[in-house]
Parts: structure tokens; C-alpha cells; sequence
């Protein structure tokens, strides 16, 4: 092989042609030229397509960047107006001067490259570009093939995240890492940058992209905001370790509050957020959340303490595990732990997150199961216990259960299945019927479904034996410990569906005309001995109506001997599919009064008929759509439940929703009606100033329910949203709700960091439709400014 020594040519200066870019040097060895790799391409669009005469220039299908081969070196290209050198020495090259090695490229107004010792020094308008890394500065001294040298007074820009700075000085390691002194740093990618971090030195590692800053100080719009002795930050997108954005919030519980979350990406698939928590009510609250990932696993553990409650003087903590596994052949198992100290404990210290979105918890799940899932069959073994607080009554826990399900479609028609429940009911008051219960539940049907018309006869039966541990005072004279009950089902569903083309208003639609019928028959059996563990009544709505049973759970099966008639029509886009309008109503018929119920002392009151049902929804142009359902009592010419609802979107980040809701007064509402409006938008003061809000207003009782109200600013390389809320937090010692004021801020700055202290994800789930501002525009590529 011949050695890699380079060759010069002597051109002496009085001799060289005045031209400029003049080819001064070639420096490469025969047969070490970096190897051309295949096209990505394929077909003729990975083929140079021709522009001129056969021997012409040609267009290349994309820029690529070819690999070398083992062993080879890449090619060194020195141009310039003027050069003068000496064969096996060095070469000085003048005006335009520009050196290129693989895809590392020199320029400025004049350097001398020295071959023995591979040094460039290059001086004016010095630009070093290199692994999508610019340099830019008076002049610079490197060691061309080892990506090492300095540079004094640099300016920088980064292609993989815009992020650009200045500094008294840069030394570069290699062609990766790069270490700056008295330096600046920002991704605001605008001629005045509204937020930067100055520090007394800077180590870039863009192989790692990842940045550190060492007596770092953030500063926005001018103003320190934040310091810290070492500040690490990404350079890219993808998780880095290092400080998390400060949160601050202050509420009327609590006072002023400040979290200051430290996030430890300790692998790919794992990683560790800990955020001490400073309360100035109560004391100094530490947070830990760890999140685990793998092919088989998955999870995520989150524990909070706090010593020496300030006000409730005593320790306080709370853990909450979530964990799902993948145990093969169709098995998988799962855990689902919630635990806190005290009853008060969600309406004092929840997390700013949680409890500006949901207010207050009082249940919290213990439960940990295996699954099995394999063709038809699919089983649940589960433990399930539940922490209830104060204000909340404790539900049944299953200690343990086994629920077996067997489903089959389709077979010659005919689909079936049956469910088997072994589920042992425990609970935490003291004076309560617990017990076990056995369940089968077997059913049959036949579907006939042709165009335009489907008939489904079902045929189901319910089996349950309870065995009674404990009785309470309260349960029905005579209980017995130990029953069964045998209940069959029989229910015939079927349904026609007209269409027809129409015009309306200039534009074709499709119309259907969809009659359904839905009749049950179930006879009466006297279920008063059996305990509510797991049952209560069921909603009354369009979806309801066409279920066998009032009740949702295994403990009540209604009586039945009725019809539900229902007519729906919709309004069909011919060339798109979509939905514009559809219009419904149903009524169920009673051949004989229910006499099944879930307390013996308010039995179902005799009717021939149910309530009327009636819907409609509407998606019009610009934006508008509506939903609106009506439940009416005929006989007593009363409305029982009325919900209207009214959205209007014209264009991104502008939308406002307008609800009503009414429910007559009952005896599951405390014989208190229900009668709110609900007002939620999100809409554009100015080019960049948004609100943000949302009022659910109790018009019988005169007062807000909730409420929020927020702005966000949107700028070119920041976003600061302000929030205010009003929610329910519990109750007082005579049972009557009490509410808690919240005011939460959030500064993002785009580039640097893009974490939620709760604030977006409250607009988000207060206002439907809500869009938070753009992240910043995607950086540039690395060839779109290609030197």
C-alpha cells in the first residue's frame, strides 16, 4: 500500500493566474478516495437526472453523505484566490481561502495549513464548520484531522436545535465535544433573544447533545430569573438529566408553594423525577416518581412525604404504584396501589398537577390481579380492597375474585357465551351484610342481518348463591345466610334502515330512516334477600334503553315485560361519509309495572310507559356543532333531564362551548335539583395574547361550582400562562361543600424547556377543544445552509 503522504504542487505566486477560487491544492493519495455508498433511493429516482448535453451537468436525486472504508483516509480540498506553498510542507492561501476534509470546512480571508504538523490557522472572518456545528470568529488555530484547536471572541450556532451563543473564547476537544469560557447560550433564534444563559464556562457534547453550564444564570428579557453552580440542558429534544423549570403556584390552603424538580434519565426505558416541595403552611414535602418501561413491563412508582405537618403536626405521605406485566402465552398480571396518611390528605397536599385538574380524591384503589387472555376465553383473578376517606362512603372490596368469560361469534349464526364469578365481598363499616357469591350467566342468540334489516333474538339466564359471613341489622327480616336465584331473559332486538339521496340548502346528502324495536321479557323473582354488593341502578339515556336490565352489576335483575321503540334519522355527506346531523327518539312501552327495585321501601311507581327520549346533534359549517338531549315525563308534563350544548371553532386556537344542564330533584340528589350552566372558551385577544376560561355556575343555588380563568402569551421563543381556579376540596364538619382558591403561573421557554406544572393540562380538560401554543419551529437541516 503507498504511504499516505500528501502531494504539493509549488505554484509561485508571480505565476499563478489571477482568477478567483482558484483549485491551490489537492491532497489525497491514489486509491484512498472516500467510497461511494449506495443510493436511498431506488428506481430512476436514485439516478442522476440530466440538465444540459450528454456530457453536461446532472441534477443529484439527494444530498448524502458516503461512509469511508475501513482503513481509507478522507481527501483534504484547499482553494483560495491566491496560494503559494512548498510539495511535503504547507501551503498559504489568500483571499476567499477555504480548506474542506470529509464533511469539516474552513474559511476566512487567509490561513496557512502546515502538512508535517496538520495545524490550519486561519485569520478575518473566520467560519469552522463541522458536525453540524458553526464557529464563527476573528481567527482560529486547529488541528485539522484530530477537530481540535481554539478560537478567540467565537460566535456559534448549533443546526440540531437552532441553540447559538458568544464567548471569550472556545476550545475544541474534539469534533463532538467543544468547551467555551465566559460564554453565553440561547435556542431563541431571534436578533434580540429573550431569554439566555451566561455562565463562566460551557461544555458541548453534541454526540450526547447535551449542554452544561457552570455558574450558569438564566436570564429573561434581561432579568436573572434563575442560578445554579451547574445547569445541564439539551441540546436536542430527548430527555437529559438535570433541573427541571421551577413551579410556583399559591393557594388559600396552603399559601405560596415552589417545586423544584431534579429529573434523572437513568436509561432509555427508565428514568427518576425528584421535586422537593417547599409549603409555607406546612414544612418542606419531598416527591419521588420513578417510571419503568420494558418489552414485558411496564410502570410507574410515585411516593410523597412530609415530616412534621406544620399545621396538622404530624408526618404525612402517600404512595401510589401503578404496574402492568407481560408473563407470556396469553397471561399478564397487574398491581394498582393507592395509599394515603390521613382523610385529609388529598385536599391539603395534592400535587399542584392533580388537584387543579380533579380537585379532590376520596377512594383510593388497592387492587393486584393476574389475566389471562387466550382466543374465546379470558379470565381475571384479582384482589381489590379500597382506602375510603372521610366524606365518602366505603364500597364493597373483593377478597379475592375469579371472573371466567368464554365468548363465541358467529358459529353457523349463532353467537354465545357464558361468565362465571367467584367473588368474596368484604368491607370496612362495621355494621354491614358481607358474604360470598357464586354467578353463571349463560347466554344464546341468533342474528339475521341483510341490507337494511338486522333480527336478533337472545336468550341469557342468571345464576347466583350467596353465602352470608355477616348480616347486618339493617338487611330484610328473616335473611337467610345461604340462597340461590334463577332468572332467564329473553330479548328480541330488530331494526330496519331506509336511505334515500336528497338536497338541502345546495348541498346532497344522503337520508336515512332507521325504525328500531327492542322488546325484553324477564319474570319477576323476589331478590330482597340479596345484598347490593356490586349493584346499582342504571343510567336512563339512548344507550340504556336497549340493555335487559335496569341495573348495572349481578346482585338485581329486573322484571321485564316491555318494548322500546326508537326512530332515528341522519344526515349523511355522500362523498365524504360524515355524519352532519342525526335526530333520535325512543320510548319504552310496559305491558306490566317493574316490581323489582333496589330498596323495598321505595318500590318502581306503575306506569304504562317510560319518560320520552329525545336527541339531535348538528355539525354546520364554521366550526358550529351542537348536542342536545331531552328526557320528558308526559304524564306529569314535567322535564326531568335536559342537556344542550353548543360549540363553535372557527380556526385553531379559537373555540367556545356553551352547556346547559337540568335534572329534576331527586332522591339520589339529596332531593336537590341539578341546574348549571357551563360557559368554557379559549380565544385570541391579540396576534399573541389568548384566554382561557371556564364557569360552571349553579343557577338554584346561586353559586359557582367551579370556575378558571387564565391567559397565555404567546411570543416567538416564550409562552407565559397565568391561571386562576375555584374547585370543590372537601367538606366541612356540618357535611356542606368547601372550596379552595388555586393561582398557578407558567413560563416556557421555547428551546430550552417544556414541562406542565398542571396549567396547560387544566385548560385542557376544562375547555373542549382547547389547543395549547405551537412548540417552536423544527431547526433547520444540516444541508439547507450547506457550506
Amino acid at each position: 500500500m503507498p504511504p499516505r503522504q500528501p502531494f504539493f504542487t509549488n505554484f509561485p505566486g508571480d505565476r499563478l493566474p489571477r482568477m478567483r477560487r482558484l483549485a491551490a491544492a489537492l491532497i489525497a493519495v491514489p486509491g484512498l478516495m472516500p467510497a461511494i455508498s449506495h443510493a436511498q433511493l431506488s428506481g430512476a429516482a436514485a439516478q442522476p437526472q440530466p440538465i444540459d448535453a450528454p456530457w453536461g451537468l446532472r441534477l443529484d436525486p439527494q444530498l448524502q453523505e458516503h461512509p469511508l472504508r475501513p482503513g481509507s483516509a478522507p481527501a483534504t480540498f484547499v482553494t483560495g484566490d491566491a496560494a503559494d506553498g512548498t510539495a511535503d510542507q504547507g501551503i498559504a492561501i489568500k483571499g476567499a481561502a477555504e480548506l474542506r476534509r470529509n464533511v469539516a470546512v474552513v474559511k476566512a480571508d487567509a490561513f496557512h495549513y502546515d502538512q508535517d504538523t496538520d495545524m490550519a490557522d486561519a485569520y478575518g472572518n473566520v467560519r469552522v464548520i463541522e458536525n453540524g456545528v458553526l464557529f464563527a470568529g476573528p481567527e482560529a488555530h486547529l488541528k485539522v484531522e484530530a477537530s481540535q484547536g481554539y478560537m478567540p471572541m467565537p460566535k456559534y450556532h448549533f443546526n440540531s436545535n437552532g441553540g447559538s451563543g458568544s464567548a471569550e473564547r472556545v476550545d475544541m476537544l474534539d469534533s463532538e465535544r467543544s468547551e467555551f469560557t465566559s460564554a453565553t447560550y440561547t435556542a431563541c433564534q431571534c436578533a434580540d433573544p429573550s431569554w439566555y444563559i451566561r455562565g463562566s464556562r460551557f461544555d458541548f457534547d453534541t454526540g450526547e447533545e447535551q449542554g452544561v453550564a457552570h455558574n450558569g444564570v438564566l436570564f429573561f428579557q434581561g432579568v436573572p430569573i434563575f442560578a445554579s453552580p451547574w445547569l445541564s440542558f439539551p441540546l436536542n429534544s430527548d430527555r437529559h438529566s438535570g433541573l427541571l423549570p421551577p413551579q410556583f403556584s399559591m393557594g388559600s390552603t396552603n399559601g405560596f408553594e415552589v417545586s423544584i424538580p431534579y429529573y434523572f434519565n437513568i436509561a432509555p426505558n427508565r428514568d427518576l423525577t425528584l421535586t422537593p416541595r417547599i409549603i409555607s403552611k406546612r414544612g418542606v414535602q419531598t416527591q419521588a416518581m420513578f417510571r419503568y418501561l420494558s418489552p414485558t413491563y411496564a410502570g410507574t412508582l410515585t411516593a410523597e412525604f412530609l415530616p412534621n405537618d406544620a399545621l396538622k403536626h404530624e408526618n404525612r405521605y402517600a404512595v401510589y404504584w401503578q404496574h402492568s406485566q407481560n408473563l407470556g402465552h396469553g397471561f399478564g398480571a397487574y398491581v394498582s396501589y393507592n395509599r394515603v396518611s390521613d382523610n385529609s390528605y388529598a385536599q391539603d397536599l395534592a400535587t399542584a398537577t392533580n388537584q387543579f385538574l380533579i380537585g379532590t380524591q376520596l377512594l383510593f384503589q388497592q387492587e393486584a390481579g393476574l389475566t389471562y387472555s387466550n382466543g374465546p376465553w379470558s379470565v381475571l383473578a384479582r384482589a381489590q380492597h379500597w382506602q375510603t376517606l372521610q366524606g365518602s362512603a366505603p364500597p364493597y372490596g373483593r377478597e379475592p375474585e375469579l371472573n371466567v368469560k368464554y365468548t363465541q361469534y358467529d358459529i353457523g349464526g349463532f353467537d354465545f357465551g357464558a361468565e362465571a364469578d367467584y367473588t368474596r365481598f368484604r368491607i370496612t363499616s362495621s355494621d354491614a351484610t358481607e358474604g360470598d357469591r357464586v354467578v353463571f350467566n349463560p347466554y344464546v342468540s341468533y342474528g339475521l342481518i341483510g341490507p337494511g334489516y338486522f333480527v336478533v333474538p337472545k336468550v341469557q339466564w342468571h345464576f347466583a348463591s350467596y353465602d352470608l359471613s355477616n348480616i347486618a341489622s339493617s338487611a330484610p327480616a328473616g335473611q337467610p345466610k345461604s340462597f340461590t336465584e334463577s332468572i332467564p331473559t329473553f330479548s328480541f332486538d330488530t331494526g330496519l334502515v331506509f336511505d334515500r339521496s336528497m338536497r338541502l340548502f345546495g348541498d346532497d346528502y344522503i337520508q336515512t330512516l332507521e325504525p328500531r324495536l327492542y322488546y325484553v321479557y324477564t319474570p319477576y323473582r323476589d331478590q330482597s334477600f340479596a345484598p347490593l354488593f356490586d349493584t346499582a341502578e342504571s343510567d336512563f339515556g339512548l344507550a340504556e334503553i336497549f340493555t335487559p336490565n335496569t341495573f348495572v352489576g349481578n346482585d338485581r335483575i329486573a322484571d321485564a315485560n316491555r318494548l322500546t321503540a326508537a326512530l332515528t334519522t341522519r344526515f349523511i355527506n355522500p362523498a365524504t361519509g360524515d355524519e352532519r346531523a342525526r335526530f333520535v327518539i325512543a320510548q319504552q312501552y310496559y305491558f306490566t309495572d317493574q316490581r323489582v327495585s333496589l330498596d323495598t321501601s321505595t318500590p318502581t311507581p306503575p306506569t304504562g310507559h317510560s319518560d320520552l327520549l329525545a336527541g339531535a346533534s348538528l355539525k354546520l359549517g364554521a366550526g358550529f356543532s351542537s348536542e342536545t338531549a331531552f328526557q320528558y315525563n308526559a304524564d306529569d308534563d314535567q322535564l326531568v333531564r335536559a342537556s344542550v350544548g353548543f360549540g363553535f371553532s372557527p380556526d385553531d386556537r379559537k373555540v367556545v362551548n356553551v352547556a346547559y344542564r337540568y335534572t329534576r330533584a331527586n332522591k339520589l340528589l339529596s332531593n336537590q335539583p341539578i341546574n348549571q350552566i357551563l360557559v368554557s372558551a379559549e380565544w385570541p385577544l391579540t396576534h399573541r395574547l389568548y384566554a382561557v376560561g371556564r364557569f360552571n355556575y349553579d343557577l338554584s343555588g346561586h353559586r359557582l361550582v367551579d370556575g378558571l380563568v387564565g391567559f397565555q402569551y404567546d411570543a416567538d421563543c416564550w409562552v407565559l400562562g397565568i391561571g386562576a381556579q375555584r374547585f370543590a376540596n372537601g367538606f366541612n364538619s356540618t357535611g356542606q361543600y368547601t372550596s379552595s382558591t388555586r393561582v398557578l403561573a407558567q413560563l416556557t421557554l421555547k428551546g430550552f424547556s417544556n414541562v406542565d406544572n398542571g396549567l396547560v393540562g387544566a385548560f385542557r380538560a376544562g375547555v373542549a377543544g382547547y389547543q395549547p401554543p405551537p412548540p417552536a419551529p423544527p431547526p433547520l437541516a444540516r444541508f439547507t445552509n450547506y457550506e
